[in-house]
């Protein structure tokens, strides 16, 4: 007799059909099973009342470790632990229209190192499976049906450059959008990058309805090398010609963000680098207040003023603008230093236990994380 393999992932097709043909299931079983948890995102107890092997089947890959909701707007920061032991954070974002938001990571740490950003401090650890990727949104959208609200929007904007892991980022959108799993159309769904043409071009051309966001935060090259290390294999002007190419395959408007800092990217001569650089794009562009890390001490928020002169600017130009308001505030910056630090805890525990064991079972991604948090 033919027996079924254990915790079978939810997003491995190829278990998932081993696991049909073992229990002789219909294969309605499966269609209703993936209705229910990643369209209509319910509980995972009715999910699996339903199913006739649940012991069978693992729904979820990561561990909520813990909540933080905002005492002031709708927001909540979800911690996942993964099976690697280290966090990882997804974000809520409740808007007052009524359309919420999920914020997904794509990597522990990351290796852009952009000087404004928490997670660019850490390093680059470890890229996260498709399934650690989608289960962010699975345990999101329990999360908000409870509240009996409905996820709008998901935004490739957590830790990590999704392009460093464009294979798991690229599965993970074919997934969001496929009729069988998630059903989400393209258009909801975005990914922010701060920079690599050819996965961008690859991705515009595989999903020709999907948002993308490119992080510029300054069209002065030396500026944007400063604060995006990573701006130096990838000039102002072939990120310009590769938006150019991709809206010839898409026809859509592209994002351009544009993070205020104070003295850096602020100045009226900065708005007209900006317009020029930005020339026959059809564009809209976000300015962002900046919200102050640890880690950065030398970089302030440009204040408010200053951010509205730099937008009357642009739409003089003609540019459509718009100045974002930060969600979130009292729960957000100290969440992204105490994963970096909490992180690197973790690391050096394992790695001392190895020692310890003198077993190299069980820690390869533990070791690969150390340097990353170290250096």
């Amino acid at each position: 007799m033919t027996t079924a393999p254990a915790s079978t992932g939810l997003f491995r097709a190829d278990e998932m059909e081993s696991l049909r043909r073992a229990l002789r299931l219909d294969p309605q079983v499966l269609r209703k099973l993936r209705n229910d948890l990643l369209k209509k995102f319910e509980p995972d107890e009715l999910v699996l009342n339903r199913f006739p092997a649940a012991d069978a089947i693992e729904l979820h890959s990561l561990k909520l470790y813990q909540r933080m909701d905002s005492e002031i707007d709708g927001a909540t920061k979800l911690l996942f632990e993964t099976e690697s032991g280290l966090l990882i954070e997804s974000v809520i974002l409740r808007i007052a229209t009524g359309r919420t938001t999920l914020c997904v990571s794509s990597q522990i740490g990351c290796a852009a190192a952009c000087d404004f950003c928490a997670t660019g401090k850490m390093g680059i650890a470890k890229n996260l499976a498709t399934e650690e990727i989608l289960d962010q949104v699975v345990q999101a959208g329990q999360i908000l049906r409870a509240e009996d609200r409905r996820l709008s929007n998901i935004v490739f904007m957590g830790m990590g450059e999704p392009l460093h892991n464009e294979g798991n980022v690229t599965e993970a959108i074919r997934l969001l959008t496929a009729a069988d799993h998630f059903a989400r159309s393209p258009s909801t769904v975005l990914v922010s990058t701060v920079g690599v043409p050819a996965a961008m071009l690859r991705l515009a051309k595989t999903f020709p309805r999907l948002n993308l966001a490119l992080s510029l935060h300054s069209a002065d090259q030396a500026t944007r090398q400063q604060i995006i290390p990573l701006g130096k294999k990838a000039s102002l002007t072939q990120l310009h010609d590769t938006i150019q190419e991709i809206q010839a395959i898409q026809d859509r408007e592209f994002m351009i963000e544009y993070l205020m800092l104070r003295d850096v990217n602020d100045s009226a001569e900065d708005a007209k680098r900006l317009i020029d650089w930005i020339a026959n794009l059809r564009v809209h562009v976000n300015l962002i207040p900046y919200n102050s890390i640890e880690a950065s001490p030398h970089l302030k928020a440009s204040p408010r003023p200053t951010i509205e002169s730099f937008a009357d600017v642009l739409k003089a130009s003609g540019l459509k603008t718009t100045i974002r308001y930060s969600l979130g505030n009292d729960i957000e910056a100290a969440c992204g230093q105490l994963i970096r630090q909490e992180n690197r805890q973790r690391a050096i525990a394992a790695r001392r236990t190895e020692a310890d064991c003198d077993s190299h079972v069980g820690f390869l991604d533990v070791r690969q994380v150390v340097d990353g948090f170290e250096s």
